[in-house]
């Protein structure tokens, strides 16, 4: 396999970082791109006044873009500056699928990811991004794991 592009999705967390050091390394080693990118939740709402009107973006969303652009850049001085790195904002209601789509569409290789380690109740509550990644994806996804206590 043959790594030429990598999506590298954040959630803007220190513990999405988790996965910049590999990524960086295996970027480096093989010569790829990687694009990191974070997805903006989209949620589409009738317009006030118009119930019968179709979905429209909540006003916010593009304020919202905005300020995670912001966000990226700074989390992309994290990565070493010789690694040619693009950064994105994708808007999604599902964050999972909208990663899964924006890596087909962008003919990324691999996506790399770091899982949040979450358990029990709270898993059942908040998801699994990252299982849901793997579910939808039709490109390799690379996980990286929460670190053991």
């Amino acid at each position: 396999m043959k790594i030429r592009k990598i999506l590298l999705t954040t959630d803007l967390s220190e513990e999405a970082e988790r996965a910049f050091g590999p990524v960086a390394e295996l970027a480096l080693g093989t010569g790829a791109l990687v694009t990191l990118l974070y997805v903006v939740p989209d949620l589409h709402v009738a317009p006030h006044g118009a119930p019968l009107a179709p979905p429209v973006s909540a006003p916010e969303v593009d304020d919202l873009v905005k300020e995670a652009l912001g966000q990226i850049e700074a989390q992309r001085l994290n990565l070493p500056e010789e690694l040619p790195v693009e950064c994105d904002v994708a808007r999604g209601e599902d964050p999972a699928r909208a990663i899964a789509v924006y890596a087909h569409k962008h003919g990324h290789d691999l996506i790399a990811l770091s899982s949040h380690g979450r358990t029990g109740f709270r898993r059942l509550i908040l998801g699994s991004i990252a299982e849901a990644v793997m579910r939808h994806s039709d490109v390799p996804v690379l996980v990286f794991p929460k670190a053991k206590d």
